[in-house]
């Protein structure tokens, strides 16, 4: 693969006018397809094999035009200080937005008159009315919305107090303002790293054209596909930090040849042979990671998962082409004025004149070699310092409780979280999470006796409400509405739909009729359970196929169990970190955490998907260049402090503009990208300053040259691939070596730069 990939680098190098062109080209063609492209109605939302869903899709069936999977809302109103939602101006009032609502949209399929529902609380002075939509909350149109938020605009003009719940005005949060602060500091950091804007600008710009395609053709397939917008989101997250961090590796390694006197296009080719050969590697595991997503049988995480995955590819191919290809361009301004300076000089000085143009490298060890020293000195005590740190984080993720956030969960300044408040004030907090009970009397004599006995059941359990049942049409299935004492993701909620569905058991047995519990809480239950069982099959099989990927490209069988034992220990001490912030409220006002409540159930599968990806780019990446030191004949210790040397502070970099690009979403309005945004940030902040910058080296000083073994059947088996560039250094050294004794080295030269 080396040799192929230097080959690669060299050709693109070459001829970097045409290989721009083309990327110019493909950029131009997914902006217009974007531009062009039919504005995505849809985006369906399913569960399939749970019980929530079964219901939906038996109410589609039996009663079509009911939309019971459609969006809802509630205007909630207060009566000023002293009056009541039932005099008369108030009445009319309220009667008045009624109809209004009903004229407001021909996408509404239901308006309740809260004064014939009964949507009154005791003390009148807070009603409710409820909208029922035709489609869900992702197919609403924009003008639907407006009608909505300005028929609580008119009522207000009366003195109540009006604000709208529901999930009709759930829209996906604006992050471009995250994203900015994100690619700002990655900037900080390169021209940091590099000293040269040249060298800080190329991934940046290189990164920015990968994501612009990735999420241009997201868009421009997002109607045919059925793409929600957080499909864009997630790749946007993972595309610019992958991106940045690939094309990052590749120009590192470019400047460290320049510097050791290569010509430009041979510093390309191998930067690209051997750098190329770690990126390859560490977007096959993030690209494992995200496809992977699909086990949890969830369409839209599957397809959230594979469009990620597509940005990445996209990535990797960008930096094996477009980085070489850019460099080319760049000339000698990719290195810094003084490293520029300093090349000049000992280019000039003469042999024999009294200047050692290695002094230089080895005379100043730099911050990575200086901390691997340190390692390699105290190897027991770091390795127990990281560890026993990380495990003391972790303890909290022993009370990870999962959830869904609800409108509780929001700002409180949002006119969702007051509709929340002043309904649990009026009503108590189990109106805002309404349960739909769903009897299917088909194959019950006495469907009416059965619907019946499953109310009876239901209030015997301990709730606030219980509606009378209502029959379609047909009259085989009934309906039942019922109201919790507690909120939408309390425990104590999903206790009563547990015990609903178990008393259905009871009277399915002896009536026939079948009971499903449904409605947006028992759905985020049934998520919730869902990608909790997924949890392990999905970490076995991104982990195994990993290990198999690491065994490949590191020919050992403890540093690949090294490298996913140092991962699951990030992991469950990043999950520590959240359920302390998010559930607990530890430092929760300096995140911004208003509600504490379950953590959002698809964010510990959705963070070991994405986090193990990122965390193998560094694995692979440092370890790949202490594994190239080994094989070319340094003792295990040295090649510990060689792979620091050359790879610490590019690896260091890389996470913090990771970490920067996360954490820019923590200051997002919305609890969800606010959570994502924290765990991500710190998974990586654990991953690759205690695991991989510490733990990592200090294992593989214990373990000296047992850490690259690897029993010689299974040697012989796995195909070499030369991820180190081993086979690439022996041609050509056979190939100078050749050349210098003048039978016909040059020929041989270019025949291995031939593609």
């Amino acid at each position: 693969m080396a040799t192929f990939l230097y080959k690669l680098g060299r050709l693109t190098f070459r001829r970097r006018g045409f290989v721009a062109l083309i990327w110019v080209a493909l950029l131009a063609v997914a902006g217009i397809g974007a531009a062009t492209a039919s504005t995505a109605t849809s985006s369906s939302f399913s569960i399939p094999g749970t019980e929530a869903q079964r219901a939906f899709d038996l109410l589609e069936e039996r009663n079509p035009g009911n939309s019971a999977d459609g969006a809802t809302a509630r205007v909630v109103f207060k009566a000023p200080e002293g009056e009541k939602v039932t005099d008369a101006e108030n009445k009319r009032e309220i009667t008045g937005i009624v109809k209004e609502l009903q004229s407001g949209s021909k996408q509404i399929a239901k308006v309740d008159d809260p004064f014939l529902t009964q949507a009154v609380s005791q003390d009148g002075s807070t009603a409710y009315i409820s909208v029922s939509y035709q489609v869900n909350s992702m197919e609403l149109t924009d003008a639907t919305r407006d009608s909505l938020e300005d028929a609580g605009k008119d009522a207000q003009k009366s003195g109540m107090k009006v604000e709208i719940g529901g999930d009709a005005l759930q829209v996906m949060p604006h992050t471009g303002t995250a994203e900015i602060i994100g690619v700002v500091i990655a900037a900080i950091v390169l021209v940091i790293t590099f000293g040269s804007l040249v060298a800080a600008g190329l991934p940046l710009l290189t990164a920015l054209i990968g994501v612009g395609i990735g999420v241009s053709t997201i868009t421009a397939l997002a109607n045919v596909l059925d793409l929600g917008s957080t499909t864009s989101t997630l790749a946007m997250m993972i595309g610019l930090a992958v991106g940045i961090d690939y094309a990052l590796f590749i120009v590192s390694r470019y400047r460290a040849e320049l510097a050791d006197g290569r010509e430009r296009e041979e510093a390309a080719g191998r930067a690209v042979g051997t750098a190329g050969s770690a990126v390859v590697f560490a977007g096959l595991t993030v690209v494992i990671a995200l496809v992977g997503l699909a086990v949890v049988n969830i369409p839209m995480l599957t397809k959230m998962g594979f469009a990620a995955a597509g940005t990445v590819a996209i990535a990797v191919v960008i930096a094996l082409t477009l980085v070489p290809a850019l460099l080319g361009f760049a000339g000698k301004r990719v290195m810094g004025r003084k490293a520029r300076k300093t090349a000049d000089a000992e280019k000039s000085a003469e042999p024999g004149n009294g200047a050692d143009l290695t002094k230089s490298a080895d005379a100043k060890p730099n911050m990575g070699t200086r901390w691997a020293r340190f390692v390699l000195r105290k190897p027991v005590w770091v390795m127990l310092v990281g560890v026993l740190g990380l495990g003391v984080i972790a303890v909290p993720a022993a009370s990870l409780e999962m959830g869904l956030p609800d409108d509780g969960a929001q700002p409180k300044s949002t006119t969702q979280r007051q509709a929340y408040d002043m309904l649990s004030d009026g009503f108590g907090p189990g109106f805002n999470g309404p349960l739909m009970v769903v009897v299917d009397t088909k194959d019950s004599s006495d469907g009416k006796a059965a619907a019946a006995r499953v109310s009876e059941e239901i209030e015997s359990i301990g709730v606030v409400a219980v509606a009378p049942a209502q029959f379609n049409k047909a009259g085989d299935t009934a309906t039942i509405v019922v109201i919790p004492k507690d909120r939408p993701s309390s425990h104590a909620t999903e206790e009563v739909v547990h015990d609903i569905r178990d008393a259905g058991k009871d009277i399915k047995a002896d009536t026939g009729a079948e009971v499903l519990v449904t409605g947006a809480t028992a759905m985020n239950i049934d998520f919730s359970q869902k990608m909790n069982d997924a949890l392990v099959p999905y970490l076995a099989l991104v982990v195994g196929l990993a290990f198999l990927l690491l065994m490949l490209v590191f020919r050992s069988i403890l540093v690949p169990l090294k490298a996913a034992l140092g991962f699951l220990l990030s992991v469950v001490a990043a999950l520590g970190a959240v359920v302390a912030v998010f559930q607990w409220g530890w430092l929760g006002s300096l995140f911004g955490v208003e509600q504490t409540g379950p953590i959002m159930s698809m964010m510990p599968i959705f963070m070991v998907g994405v986090v193990f990806g990122l965390a193998m780019d560094y694995e692979v990446f440092l370890v790949t260049r202490m594994r190239e030191a080994y094989v070319h004949g340094e003792s295990p210790g040295q090649a510990i402090v060689t792979g620091f040397k050359h790879g610490a502070r590019v690896v260091t970099a890389a996470a913090v503009i990771m970490m920067a690009v996360f954490a820019g979403f923590i200051g997002s309005s919305e609890q969800m990208i606010k959570m994502i945004g924290f765990s991500l940030a710190i998974a990586v902040l654990f991953d690759a300053f205690v695991v991989r910058m510490a733990i990592v080296p200090a294992v593989l000083a214990l373990l000296g040259r047992k850490a690259w073994w690897l029993p010689r059947w299974l040697d012989r088996a796995l195909p070499n691939v030369d991820v180190e560039g081993e086979k690439l250094q022996q041609q050509l050294t056979d190939t100078s070596d050749s050349a210098g004794s003048g039978d016909g080295g040059g020929e041989g030269e270019r025949e291995l730069v031939r593609v």
